[in-house]
């Protein structure tokens, strides 16, 4: 069967007067129509019959998964979510099985952090290794190259697919293909935990250090911790750190166990805030950046709407993130009406749970 190459589209005439446009951007396909667009699942799991008619059911099925049937796999949760995607709800959509990822809370400066373990904060994407595939924090699979996971162990690692600081959409853009291209050759994996193992931190991580260093793989390590020596330690291992262009730093409770779900044995250090809010609109440009986006229009979880308008590249306004997409951005601080002040973009989030439509948003507020 044909195929369309990377960056590439083709033009197939279907029932109407248009011709429906299919593309391969990164190693994900994409189709025009109305029964791909509407699919309220994360794009690089979604086909159609135009894609399955230029591509085979064979490579489609070998792309998206598929049922005994033949059926793509994903095509129950599809009827299921009708109603969201009708509504522009965000595509993404976790698995049947996410799976059981230990969460950080934000340190709030209440808990004294000597002696705890200490590591940079990766701007990366969070990968759990079973044993034999990767998965996202939401259960969807990462379609890592065999190269890529050769060395690695036949039991759990929790950790994160790491392209370099300053490099998340980058990193996002490779860890989403399905491909399995030569890309993955600019990341990673960074281990961190190992969580079937039955112990306290250090020793997981002693585990963990032992396989790395015995086994070589050529495109994973073991993540580095070091004691907190005391607030001022932390401080200055922080301003390091983000000079570097890192993002934070984590901390590690000593002894503790490894646990499913948010937990208060381990906490994320930062200077800036960060949330998630979905896309509801682009904003015009002006200026020089007039005939292309000026600002993302986003609402939190709780319904308040405001403005993001900095730290997107050129490339990003000329194409910026469509309606219903969850995005990272940092900020410096809440205003009195509950409104992040000095927001910036960081990029598309592709682990992040979906957010439903907001029937009453608030009123839109600026930073």
């Amino acid at each position: 069967m044909a195929d369309i190459a990377d960056g590439e589209q083709l033009a197939l005439q279907g029932s109407g007067s248009k011709p429906y446009i299919l593309k391969n951007t990164g190693g994900v396909y994409s189709c025009s129509c109305p029964a791909w667009r509407n699919q309220s699942i994360a794009i690089e799991r979604r086909t159609c019959k135009h894609l399955r008619k230029v591509r085979g059911d064979a490579a489609e099925d070998a792309r998206v998964g598929a049922a005994a049937s033949g059926t793509p796999a994903a095509a129950p949760a599809r009827a299921k979510k009708s109603a969201a995607a009708a509504d522009g709800a965000d595509a993404s959509e976790p698995a049947e099985k996410a799976p059981p990822l230990l969460l950080a809370h934000s340190w709030e400066t209440d808990v004294d952090l000597t002696d705890w373990w200490m590591s940079e904060k990766l701007d990366g994407v969070r990968a759990y290794w079973d044993g034999k595939r990767f998965w996202s924090r939401l259960g969807n699979e990462f379609f890592a190259p065999a190269w890529f996971t050769a060395g690695l162990p036949d039991f759990p690692l929790d950790g994160e697919l790491f392209g370099g600081r300053k490099r998340f959409q980058r990193t996002v853009s490779v860890v989403r293909r399905q491909d399995r291209s030569d890309d993955w050759k600019e990341l990673v994996f960074v281990a961190f935990d190992a969580p079937s193992v039955d112990g306290t931190f250090e020793q997981r991580l002693e585990h963990c250090r032992n396989w790395m260093e015995k086994a070589k793989p050529a495109y994973a390590r073991w993540h580095e911790h070091a004691r907190c020596q005391g607030t001022p330690h932390l401080r200055q291992e922080l301003e390091r750190v983000e000079g570097l262009g890192g993002e934070g730093l984590m901390l590690r409770k000593p002894g503790s166990r490894y646990e499913a779900g948010r937990s208060h044995t381990l906490l994320k250090v930062k200077s800036f805030k960060d949330d998630e809010a979905r896309v509801v609109g682009h904003v015009p440009g002006a200026g020089r950046h007039k005939g292309r986006l000026g600002a993302l229009e986003v609402e939190l979880r709780n319904g308040t709407r405001f403005s993001v308008g900095t730290g997107l590249s050129d490339a990003e306004r000329e194409s910026p993130p469509a309606v219903g997409t969850v995005i990272t951005f940092r900020y410096q601080e809440l205003s009195d009406d509950g409104v992040p002040r000095f927001p910036s973009y960081v990029g598309v989030r592709i682990d992040a749970p979906p957010f439903a439509a907001t029937e009453k948003p608030k009123a839109r507020a600026k930073a």
